[in-house]
Formats: structure tokens, C-alpha cells, sequence
């Protein structure tokens, strides 16, 4: 039943993107994005693109393409979109930033700092670029240039949260687990309701043996904030070294039904058993 629903959708989108001006097309994409009905606008976005294929505007078309495909998981595809997208506006930072973030998402870490050394050139003060960027650059263990990224940020505006959590997160993969811990109860005291800021610590506190603390932590964020799918793997990670192997297993599976990389998850299953 869905598939013949799915066609009968199909066989009306292109029966009315034929009937319809480049305008028409676009607008109807919007209503769909505002319905939720993202299959659709992906649809009438693509018959937009073939109507007028040399139209100036397609650029910001091909962005909305990609971002469009990147939540209904079609991630190469959204990649293809927004390189397109580039083609036609190479040094445009919205879609520089958000080709970078997707090659992050995709594990492609070096690709990812290109783009966003790309953005930067265009914008040296993009904080959210360059925080970016140190953090990939602590990913590939370059200490020495993810300090820099998080030094210009204070630099910039010393007021900044994202410079002192960048720094946090540097001096934990350095192995300064002290330093790193009077960083992230500074942030935390001034922003008490940042649960970001609860994960990262609670991590810290895997990290540093203290698991007690980083279940206290944990809890924090899952009964308050909005736990994601690396949430529930460091919870049980901390379960397993608290003997609570099924509870674990649970959390596991829970956060591969929300997406983690399924190769980690079989490692962390095995450790259940």
C-alpha cells in the first residue's frame, strides 16, 4: 500500500511540475518543506532545475536540494548537491559551511577543514567556521593548530563561549584532564541549562575513571536536555564498566536506531555478551 501511494504521489508531482512555471515550482517546493513533505519538495526542486537549468538563482535551488536530501538521509546525494551548488558560487560561506559540515558528518575530516579554511579565507571572524574546525583538527590529533583556531576566537571576542569549550575539549584529548575539568565547571556554572556542556564533561569523567560523576552528568542531560545518539553510547559505555551489561546493550541499540556508526556498535555489542 505505501509503495502504490508513493507512486500515486509520484505520478501527480510530475504531472503538475509539467503544467508549471519555474516560479510555480519553487513556491509549491516551500509549501512542501512547511507540510514536511520533503520527498515531494525534493521533487519540485529538481523539475525547477530542469526547467531552467542556466537560471542564475539555481545555486540557492541546489542548496535547498541539498539540505532537503541531507534529512531524508541521502547524504552523497546532498554532497553532489551542494558541490553543485559551489560551482556556481565558489566562495559563497553559507554553502561552504554547510558542505563542511557534512563532510564531517561523512568522516571525511580533511575535506571537511578544507572547506572551512576556504570559508575562512572570505571570513576570518566566522566563530562557528573556525570552533569547527579546531575541532577536527583535534579529530586528525593536530593540538597545535586546533590551539590556534580557539586562540583567535578569544582574540576576537573574549566573551565567547565557544573559544573556552574548544579549549576544554583540547586539554582533555592532550590528556590535562585537571585543566581540562576547571574549564568545563567554569562553563557549566555559567550556563547551567548548556547540556552540550554536561556530555562533554560526563565524557571527561569516563575518561578520568569517575564514573559516578560522569552518570550524574549523563543523567542531567537525559532527564533534562536532549540526549543524541553519542549520548546513549556513553552511557553505555559507563554502564559496562559498572557490570550493567543488558541496560548497556540497550542503550547500544538505541543509538543505532538513531544513526551511530554501525562498526563501533558491533565492537560495544561484543563487550555485552
Amino acid at each position: 500500500m505505501k509503495h502504490i501511494l508513493t507512486s500515486l504521489f509520484l505520478l501527480i508531482a510530475v504531472s503538475v511540475s509539467a503544467q508549471s512555471t519555474f516560479e510555480e515550482l519553487i513556491s509549491k517546493s516551500y509549501d512542501y518543506i512547511e507540510k514536511d513533505s520533503l520527498f515531494l519538495a525534493e521533487l519540485t526542486l529538481k523539475a525547477a532545475l530542469k526547467k531552467e537549468p542556466a537560471n542564475p538563482i539555481n545555486y540557492s535551488l541546489l542548496t535547498n536540494l541539498g539540505t532537503i536530501q541531507r534529512r531524508l538521509g541521502k547524504k552523497q546525494e546532498a554532497l553532489e548537491s551542494y558541490s553543485a551548488a559551489l560551482s556556481r558560487q565558489p566562495k559563497n560561506t553559507m554553502i561552504l559551511s554547510n558542505r563542511a559540515s557534512l563532510y564531517a558528518e561523512l568522516g571525511n575530516v580533511e575535506k571537511a577543514i578544507n572547506d572551512y579554511t576556504a570559508l575562512l579565507i572570505q571570513d576570518p571572524q566566522h566563530e562557528d567556521a573556525r570552533y569547527a574546525r579546531g575541532l577536527l583538527y583535534i579529530e586528525q590529533r593536530n593540538f597545535v593548530a586546533a590551539e590556534a583556531d580557539f586562540n583567535t576566537i578569544l582574540e576576537t571576542n573574549e566573551k565567547t563561549i565557544r573559544g573556552r569549550l574548544g579549549y576544554a575539549i583540547l586539554e582533555k584529548a592532550r590528556g590535562n584532564y585537571v585543566e581540562s575539568e576547571k574549564i568545563f565547571n567554569y562553563l557549566i556554572e555559567k550556563l547551567p541549562h548548556d547540556y552540550v556542556l554536561y556530555a562533554e564533561r560526563a565524557d571527561l569523567y569516563f575518561m578520568m575513571g569517575k564514573n559516578a560523576r560522569a552518570m550524574s552528568d549523563i543523567n542531567k542531560l537525559f532527564y533534562e536536555g536532549k540526549p543524541d545518539a553519542s549520548a546513549y553510547v556513553l552511557r553505555g559505555k559507563v554502564k559496562l564498566v559498572q557490570y550493567e551489561k543488558e541496560s548497556a546493550a540497550q542503550d547500544f541499540q538505541k543509538a543505532l536506531e538513531m544513526g551511530y556508526d554501525p562498526t563501533v556498535i558491533e565492537k560495544l555489542m561484543e563487550l555485552t555478551k
